[in-house]
């Protein structure tokens, strides 16, 4: 094969065709949810063309579960393909119809090496320390030769002599020697294709012009040209996509990311970690991207800026920490009612079946302030829900000393004949009543924020007696006052 290189360049005078192609064996890693959102923004910023192919063609591992769960992270992600997605398993008869072309043409042998034999040679190859590499007695036998009645595969016969070269648009040029491609199986004995010749044969009939992925797939890029400029030449029409492989994701520390990084699949990211689509987005932009100094960046100016060349050769490292402060920001600048929405079965699921969806988002502005993730929005959000007797945490039983509780009968006493149960109404009487006792406020909003939640955090105590109500209020002050309450009283 003469030297040969996939075009360079954004996406030239044909339609950009991009796809995503995760195996169905398990949930959507991160990392392939970040090569989905690549080739989304690389066909957005193009005016082209996004899809999606479910590779099923490994039988035994791929399940109807995680298909769902692709698709979820994916929709969730708002990564959805612009048609419907392709199944590869159903296209099996297509890939054996092009493995047949081959194996018509001379480009593909019938090998009957049983795996006995295989084995031996491995093993001999390393007993001899050298690298394998089969050299099989088919691969120029002519149908005369073909033993009847036993099994064989198809293999590809890629050229001995000459180099093969791909202009990566993320790694730059690389060059592959010839003779070391291998003869690679396309059909296996049982007459279904591997996913080696599937791949080919789904992203030419798809109309793929640009194939982004890991960098893992480097290797694969040279033994599916083989196929691709082999079944050109047969039948014309088969052009090199355009490659770009982008480096694989580390943890902090460098090494390969794994789950004790916190390499989960996205319906985590969602579910356990509470985290927002349009953060994860933007995190996952950010890894091994940038435009300029910029660190928050909408749909809109990621699809005006992303060009998949400005990709970083090397790769990035996931921080945890770091996703959840910018959920943070996230978290901030979404509309309350949108919150509630998220925040309301988290708190149903935690055992608040009366949660007010309506005060929870009332609630919300004042919430969101502290939080990182919906989990923390549900926790601060509990002391509007809970039943009296309030359950104290250990910090905030401490702070209902006797003293505290006299204090608080006092409270009770004066926010009895508040008329107005507004911000600013409490926050002068209250604030009236600690000068008048010569205290300072927080001698009196510790206890009260204590009696009114249960905690010793929370929004602004004001703000709390504004959400929780008048009645609802003085209940829950009365009921830690105890005593001191009816002895005012």
């Amino acid at each position: 094969m003469a030297s040969g290189s996939a075009t360079s360049g954004s996406s030239g005078t044909k339609a950009v065709v991009t796809r995503f192609a995760p195996s169905p064996t398990g949930f959507l890693h991160i990392g392939g949810a970040r090569t989905a959102l690549f080739n989304w923004l690389f066909a957005r910023h193009h005016g082209g063309k996004y899809l999606l192919r479910i590779e099923d063609t490994d039988r035994a591992r791929s399940t109807d579960a995680a298909i769902e769960a692709i698709f979820d992270g994916l929709s969730w992600l708002g990564l959805n393909g612009d048609e419907d997605p392709v199944f590869q398993f159903a296209r099996s008869e297509r890939h054996a119809e092009v493995a047949a072309k081959l194996l018509e043409a001379g480009q593909a042998y019938r090998c009957y090496l049983t795996s006995e034999q295989l084995a031996q040679r491995r093993q001999k190859a390393q007993d001899e320390r050298r690298p394998f590499r089969l050299d099989s007695e088919w691969r120029e036998a002519d149908s005369s030769q073909w033993p009847d009645d036993q099994p064989y595969v198809v293999r590809v016969k890629p050229p001995r002599e000459g180099e093969t070269t791909i202009d990566d648009l993320v790694q730059g040029p690389i060059t592959v020697q010839n003779r070391e491609l291998d003869d690679f199986v396309i059909l296996r004995s049982d007459g279904t294709p591997t996913y080696m010749l599937a791949v080919v044969v789904d992203d030419r009939d798809m109309g793929v012009t640009h194939v982004i992925r890991g960098d893992d797939h480097i290797n694969n890029a040279f033994r599916q040209l083989v196929i691709l400029r082999a079944m050109n030449a047969i039948d014309g029409g088969w052009e090199d996509p355009v490659y770009a492989h982008i480096p694989l994701i580390h943890g902090a520390d460098g090494a390969k990311l794994s789950k004790r990084h916190g390499a989960l699949g996205v319906d985590a990211y969602r579910d356990e970690m509470g985290l927002l689509p349009d953060a994860v987005f933007n995190y996952l932009l950010r890894l091994g991207w940038g435009h300029g100094d910029e660190e928050i960046i909408s749909r809109e100016q990621a699809v005006e800026w992303f060009d998949i060349i400005n990709v970083n050769k090397g790769a990035s490292r996931f921080d945890i920490a770091k996703l959840q402060n910018l959920n943070g920001h996230y978290l901030r600048e979404a509309r309350d009612d949108y919150l509630a929405d998220l925040v309301l079965p988290r708190l149903v699921a935690a055992g608040y079946p009366d949660a007010d969806k309506a005060l929870l988002a009332r609630a919300m502005a004042e919430l969101k302030v502290r939080a990182k993730d919906l989990n923390d929005l549900a926790e601060g959000a509990v002391f509007l829900f809970a039943k009296r007797p309030l359950t104290m945490t250990e910090k905030a039983q401490k702070l209902l000393t006797d003293e505290a509780r006299e204090r608080l009968a006092a409270i009770h006493e004066r926010l009895s004949g508040e008329p107005e149960w507004t911000l600013e109404a409490l926050e002068a009487n209250l604030k009236a009543m600690a000068a008048e006792l010569e205290l300072g406020l927080g001698k009196l909003a510790q206890p009260l924020r204590a009696a009114l939640t249960g905690q010793t955090t929370s929004p602004g105590i004001f703000d709390v007696l504004v959400l929780l109500g008048r009645d609802e209020s003085l209940a829950r002050i009365a009921a830690q006052a105890g005593e001191h309450t009816e002895t005012q009283a």
